[in-house]
């Protein structure tokens, strides 16, 4: 009888050669074969644009820094102010941040050339353990353990694992590492992977597609849907504030925000704190930005990873000399703007045409 690793690497193996996705940071199977090597900058790029959002929403960013950046250098050169204004919409604006202190440091440091190893990539600001694997396999063939989102759900199903996310995590990156082989790391990894997003999925699997059903556990059951287990969330916590939409004329006023914390080095419409209680329209106004008939003229709902977030809209016309700390920004200028504050800008300026 044929070793389960090696009759599960070979089956995979052999469903990627043929169904491999077509992406613009890929380097596919057939390509890899006859030699072409991936560009390690666009792995890199790609991978901390793809966490915690879709490749149809990462792509078209992808592509967009490709075309200002088109080399590590590049990015590395680039003002903090463009990179933080091209990112805008992918969401968790520390990687971002991130973005360019890696880019940075393989720049100045390391001649522009990205280190080879884990342990060589590991030690750049912002890489953590899955990137520096992610990098290291593809880019570099390297043997190591990649698993995302995607490869614990395939794990969970081939093997059946009773204990739910979060806490199973580390036992699924341990059986995940169990099919790492020598032979086409990179590839292993990006089957994977493919498997875990367009047959393995969330939910109403692919089953009959799968080319991995022989062994699975779950399948075996009649519940693949049923993996991984998942703990009961706790609710998440809601905020409350207040964002002020200043205009004078045609201009926006915006502000940045500090470099450190949530949004940190974003443009940003000014805020109120956020806190547990509603404010009030005496305290909204007492906090707002500039001297002004302040109305409210709309509120958002947004959701971040740890708390859900209610903003009153407040409209204001600057006074004459009101306002100079602010950032006069015409309204083409709102899509550098992160979605929740792009959101309360668009709830403002709806009313008004």
């Amino acid at each position: 009888m044929a070793n389960p690793k090696t009759a599960i690497r070979k089956a995979l193996l052999g469903w990627y050669d043929t169904q491999a996705r077509a992406l613009p940071w890929r380097v596919g199977p057939a390509a890899r074969a006859a030699g072409v090597r991936p560009d390690p900058y666009r792995v890199w790029l790609s991978e901390v644009m793809l966490q915690q959002t879709t490749v149809p929403h990462a792509t078209p960013y992808f592509l967009g820094f490709l075309r200002r950046w088109p080399t590590v250098r590049d990015l590395a050169a680039a003002p903090d102010a463009e990179v933080m204004a091209a990112w805008a919409g992918l969401g968790y604006y520390a990687r971002a941040r991130n973005l360019l202190a890696c880019a940075r440091a393989v720049a100045g440091e390391h001649g522009g050339v990205f280190p080879q190893t884990e342990a060589g990539l590991l030690a750049l600001p912002g890489v953590g353990a899955y990137t520096a694997a992610a990098v290291g396999a593809i880019a570099f063939d390297a043997p190591a353990n990649v698993v995302d989102g995607n490869v614990e759900r395939v794990m969970a199903r081939l093997f059946a694992v009773e204990t739910p996310l979060p806490a199973v995590k580390p036992a699924l990156k341990a059986l995940a590492a169990r099919l790492v082989g020598e032979a086409r790391p990179g590839d292993w990894a990006q089957a994977l992977m493919d498997l875990g997003a367009v047959v393995c999925r969330p939910k109403a699997p692919l089953c009959e597609r799968c080319p991995i059903t022989a062994h699975c556990a779950a399948f075996a059951a009649g519940a693949a849907e049923a993996y991984p287990r998942r703990a009961v969330k706790a609710d998440r916590p809601r905020r409350h504030g207040a964002a002020f939409l200043v205009t004078r004329g045609d201009l926006i006023g915006l502000v940045r925000r500090p470099p450190k914390g949530l949004l940190g080095g974003m443009l940003a419409l000014p805020t109120s704190d956020w806190r547990a209680e509603r404010w009030t329209p005496d305290e909204v106004r007492a906090a707002a930005p500039a001297p002004g008939a302040w109305r409210q003229v709309g509120e958002i709902e947004h959701v971040f990873t740890h708390f859900a977030l209610t903003l009153q809209v407040w409209r204001a016309e600057a006074e004459a000399e009101a306002g100079a700390e602010l950032i006069w920004t015409a309204p083409d200028g709102l899509s550098a703007l992160p979605s929740v504050f792009l959101k309360a800008a668009r709830a403002g300026l709806t009313p008004f045409g």
